[in-house]
């Protein structure tokens, strides 16, 4: 939410003492009476504590004061507002509506106007107000929306920029993903007319560009893949307009570029914790463990879920791969997304059976822009949380058999991993013979002569999908004896019972025999 959204006025100026004489905004002068003839040249709103940087004077600051957290830190804001020389402050504490003692004296100190920003009136509105009080010509006068430099980081996001353009300019304006999935818009946009300028912006040799009736611009012009970009389309063709709307379009995406990492929840707790699961079930952890963590990730009270595993070769970062299956798995639920070792792996609730096929459908539609970056995805079949262990290695399986696959994009689901069955069923007898004897007559002989029931521990594990707690309490043995069973049963075959090849290699063995 920290931030800095700036809007810059018409050549005409206002002066301070005229907000305090506009009863419908109802601003209240609370120190600085006497400093009033200040002109007013820009509006921004900022979160940051620091905002001197983005100034460069004659500003009307509003603040909800999100940076405060102690006293000093009203010394700290005014200070730099001071020195950037603004014109005044306008502000209102988020949860209480008022304003702290320490800020109105550090701004009675600095000489800094200060204005009580009544609760029930947005920032937008005041901003919107002073605009439309000021500007004569608005519909033509791009650079009085957006001053090409400044770029937004604001908490209200996209929508009222958005809005404020096409209303005022009549410049209707999109933000949307490269699915198609609408961000942000001046207005409503069909979802036939996003598949299709999502489509432009992958498959187009150059940007911006413009295509039945559209004008497409990257919002990051620099990122490794369009797959992981958001696009900005405009009402028109671009080739047409005066230099001054091209130069708000660029603005526009620079602006969408910032909202865009302000939305990247990686360093959200959210984020963190959904890491933090992910790690947790590739590490078995218990199930008391793994519930506070789904419930902190709005996965909490799912009858079962979903494990997707996807990797990417060539251009495509690790974050931006999380992004893009982010992306991919969009639905009633967000899905938890860790990355491990350049692997992707997402957990999603299990209430949607049409899930293999929607994400190969995404993909598919995503292959045009994967010139230089090869995306392979794995998907499971439901499994309890106890079974998520199991779920995760199965979608990474998924994912491997997906990288033997042809084109950019491939996409394996659990329901394929069932054909391998059918596979050596079609294998001549004494093959699979073969296949049987090489993996169970060792466990079987040494339970002939110790009694240690490795098959049978085995199977239970398996059953279990490696569960380490479940197979024991099935077992009544202690999780000690099941782990010297298991290394006991790796030992003799020469497989590891962590990887889901081996798994499945066995699970077909006890099958067939």
């Amino acid at each position: 939410m920290l931030g800095l959204f700036a809007l810059r006025l018409p050549s005409e100026c206002m002066r301070l003492n005229a907000l305090a004489g506009m009863p419908e905004l109802g601003l209240s002068v609370v120190t600085g009476h006497d400093e009033l003839e200040r002109p007013v040249r820009w509006v921004v709103t900022t979160d940051l504590l620091d905002p001197g940087r983005y100034l460069t004077g004659g500003e009307l600051v509003l603040t909800g004061l999100i940076w405060r957290r102690s006293a000093d830190d009203s010394e700290t804001f005014v200070g730099a507002l001071a020195r950037a020389g603004v014109s005044g402050l306008g502000a209102c504490e988020a949860r209480s509506g008022d304003l702290p003692p320490d800020l109105v004296e550090a701004c009675r100190r600095h000489r800094v106007p200060l204005f009580h920003v009544p609760p029930e009136l947005s920032f937008a509105e005041v901003t919107e107000h002073i605009v439309r009080h000021l500007s004569t010509a608005r519909a033509s006068d791009v650079t009085a929306v957006l001053d090409r430099h400044r770029q937004l980081v604001a908490g209200a996001g996209l929508d009222p920029v958005l809005e404020m353009i096409g209303r005022d300019l009549g410049m209707r304006c999109w933000v949307l993903t490269p699915s198609g999935r609408l961000v942000s818009g001046s207005s409503p946009l069909d979802p036939g007319t996003a598949t299709a300028l999502a489509t432009t912006f992958l498959t187009a040799r150059r940007l911006p560009c413009t295509r039945a009736g559209y004008s497409v611009f990257p919002v990051d012009e620099q990122t490794t893949s369009r797959v992981a970009d958001w696009f900005v389309a405009f009402e028109g063709r671009y080739s047409d307009w005066p230099e001054e709307r091209r130069a708000l379009a660029g603005e526009l995406a620079a602006v969408a570029a910032v909202e865009r990492v302000r939305l990247d929840d990686r360093l959200s707790p959210e984020g963190r914790i959904a890491q933090e699961l992910v790690r947790l079930v590739l590490a078995e952890g218990k199930a008391s463990d793994i519930l506070p963590r789904l419930e902190v990730t709005g996965l909490a009270g799912a009858p079962g879920y979903v494990a997707l595993a996807a990797a990417a070769h060539g251009a495509l970062r690790p974050a931006e791969l999380r992004s893009v299956i982010k992306e991919l798995l969009q639905g009633p639920a967000a899905p938890a997304v860790g990355v491990v070792e350049d692997e992707a792996i997402a957990l999603v609730p299990a209430d949607d059976s049409d899930l293999t096929a929607r994400v190969r459908a995404a993909v598919q539609h995503l292959s045009p822009a994967l010139t230089d970056t090869r995306l392979t995805v794995g998907v499971s079949g439901a499994a309890p949380v106890e079974g998520l262990r199991g779920a995760v290695e199965e979608a990474r399986f998924a994912r491997r058999l997906a990288e033997g696959r042809p084109g950019q994009g491939a996409v394996v689901g659990h329901e394929e991993l069932a054909t391998h069955v059918l596979l050596l069923a079609s294998v001549p007898d004494d093959v699979r013979h073969v296949f049987k004897v090489r993996l169970l007559d060792p466990l079987r002989s040494y339970d002939q002569v110790h009694k240690a029931d490795l098959v049978r521990t085995l199977e239970a594990f398996l059953q279990c999908s490696g569960s380490w707690t479940k197979c024991s309490e099935l077992l009544h043995v202690h999780v000690n004896t099941l782990r010297y069973r298991i290394q006991r049963i790796q030992d003799l075959t020469g497989r590891d019972l962590s990887r889901l090849e081996d798994r499945v290699d066995f699970f077909l063995a006890l099958r067939l025999g």
